[in-house]
């Protein structure tokens, strides 16, 4: 699914200022539709999770080429080149943009206030400034929120069940792309305490700083690891497996496809689910819907599963309780 250039081009700024409502009043015309991706463009679980967006489109009849064009951009954790493909976005003015992630939507928001924008797993969006409220969004804003603080603190339980031995976990995170570690960590507090875990915070910006952090947790025992949903953090996950595996350091990982690769384990919303759920809000906008009006979702469908494999290479030996209350177990 290489970017696709729209066909028809409307004039810069003044089509960017247009009302809402009036993007939906073009009878007959193809509508165009963009998306502004926080991942790298070769990651197959991205690309399957905007498939299914796609599929979602077409079975509520929007279909490429037809009534719809969609362009995507992608900007595999790197700020400049989001902040490149936002401006060339907004200057096309398609009639609803779909973000996917934090720093996405951030970077769209102050972009536009007018083009519709759906985001998708994106983090306490309220906190973050997009919208006022979940119910009742206003302005040009809405979408379908991802890991809230409780989501969190289950995903450490089941590590901790998983790894009783460890005391230490580090949350690691780029503050560039996840720049809320201060909101998430006094939320947590009751639930760290109550687990008797130490937490604290690992940023890092490159290859070389996760390298750094990884071989630092190896070196104490007792020591963690939990990767941050944060584009970064996605975009260098292999990485983040390999070093875990090779300095045998239980870590906890923010997407499932993670645990495929050779990661331990992961717990969360339904990625997938929520690309195909956020098709909806599209449809209803491209037929002239108002963003604000339509309430902030929240995930519906969650997965956790175990690396059996990883987990006995590491020493671990999960309960069977554990392992039945698993969606998969790959062994």
């Amino acid at each position: 699914m290489k970017r696709r250039e729209f066909i028809t081009l409307l004039g810069g700024g003044a089509a960017a200022a247009w009302p809402l409502a009036a993007r939906a009043q073009q009878p007959g015309q193809i509508k165009r539709l963009g998306a502004l991706i926080g991942l790298s463009e070769d990651d197959p679980a991205a690309q399957a999770r905007v498939a299914a967006f796609r599929q979602a489109l077409a079975e509520l009849g929007w279909i490429e080429a037809r009534n719809v064009r969609f362009e995507v951009h992608w900007t595999a954790g790197e700020m400049d080149l989001l902040r490149t493909h936002a401006a060339e976005l907004v200057q096309r003015a398609p009639d609803v943009i779909l973000a996917q992630g934090t720093p996405v939507t951030a970077t769209l928001k102050q972009a536009t206030r007018s083009i519709p924008i759906v985001f998708v797993i994106v983090n306490d969006p309220v906190a973050q400034g997009f919208v006022p409220s979940l119910a009742h969004p206003g302005g040009n804003i809405t979408g379908f929120s991802y890991i809230d603080f409780p989501i969190i603190g289950k995903s450490l339980e089941l590590f901790k069940q998983l790894a009783p031995g460890v005391m230490r976990v580090a949350f690691m995170f780029n503050p560039e792309t996840f720049p809320y570690y201060e909101t998430y960590v006094p939320s947590l507090q009751d639930q760290v305490q109550r687990l008797s875990l130490d937490l604290t915070a690992a940023r890092v910006h490159s290859e070389a700083e996760i390298d750094a952090v990884v071989s630092k947790l190896a070196s104490e025992a007792g020591s963690g690891l939990v990767a941050a949903p944060d584009p970064f953090m996605n975009v260098h996950r292999a990485l983040v497996i390999a070093l875990a595996a090779q300095r045998r350091c239980p870590a906890v990982f923010n997407v499932p496809d993670a645990v495929k690769e050779g990661g331990l384990m992961f717990f969360g919303p339904d990625q997938t689910d929520i690309f195909r759920r956020s098709a909806s809000y599209v449809d209803r906008i491209l037929k002239g819907a108002n963003p604000g009006d339509l309430p902030v979702q929240a995930p519906t469908k969650f997965e956790f599963a175990i690396n059996l494999r990883t987990a006995k290479a590491l020493g671990l030996d999960p309960p069977p309780t554990l392992l039945a209350l698993a969606d998969e177990v790959i062994e």
